[in-house]
């Protein structure tokens, strides 16, 4: 089984959706590979595949690529994802299958409190992020290189509790199918909106705030 670092946190007819879009990605992925897979969700909103066949190592190895997985076992010094779980004055709260703490002054991300920082980034809450466990732990050189070339763009909108596909209707819904370059997915229901040259990020966060039940952040260059 494959444990999939995203998570599927929505309830009822959104679930369903999520699901059924990740059962597509998963098929995308790995459906030509000689193996036979289930997708599922375990009791903490973590997905899960089980897969089997002749090529399941090589299908473990292409999710493990995309998504990043959940292990029950970590080694000092190597990198995992976890989800944004929470944050305080002391740091970020990333759910790896356990809690994993990382000091503000670990984060790496320049000044400000952990909630500045989060702000600033964008960083919507359950975001897939990447960490070298340690101790302490701290934010992998990768993340941070993610969040920095964020913030040299023409700017973003990113957005939880949905999946790419609603975050692309709604952005035509409101008017501004023009003023985006596109919807990059950052995770199963985490999506960012990547803004066309001219587009201002916080506008573009008003005028789609009202038909998106979700948290929406801007990273303003």
């Amino acid at each position: 089984m494959v444990v999939l670092a995203t998570k599927c946190y929505v309830e009822g007819d959104a679930r369903e959706r999520a699901l059924d879009g990740l059962r597509s990605l998963v098929d995308n992925a790995i459906g030509e590979l000689g193996v036979e897979y289930d997708v599922g969700v375990r009791h903490d909103d973590f997905p899960s595949v089980t897969v089997e066949g002749e090529d399941e190592t090589v299908a473990r190895n292409v999710l493990d690529e995309r998504w990043g997985t959940i292990t029950p076992d970590f080694e000092s010094g190597d990198t995992y994802t976890g989800t944004l779980e929470s944050w305080d004055e002391s740091g970020f709260v990333l759910d790896a299958g356990e809690d994993i703490r990382v000091p503000s002054a670990e984060l790496g991300l320049g000044p400000g409190t952990p909630e500045q920082i989060r702000t600033r980034f964008g960083l919507v809450q359950h975001v897939p992020m990447q960490f070298v466990y340690g101790e302490p732990h701290r934010l992998a050189d990768a993340e941070r290189d993610r969040l920095y070339e964020w913030s040299r763009g023409a700017g973003r909108v990113n957005a939880n509790s949905a999946t790419r596909g609603e975050v692309r209707a709604t952005v035509n819904r409101a008017g501004h199918a023009t003023d985006i370059v596109t919807v990059e997915r950052l995770g199963l229901l985490e999506q960012s909106i990547i803004c066309g040259e001219g587009t201002d990020p916080p506008g573009l966060l008003s005028s789609i705030g009202g038909y998106l039940p979700a948290e929406l952040l801007c990273v303003v260059p």
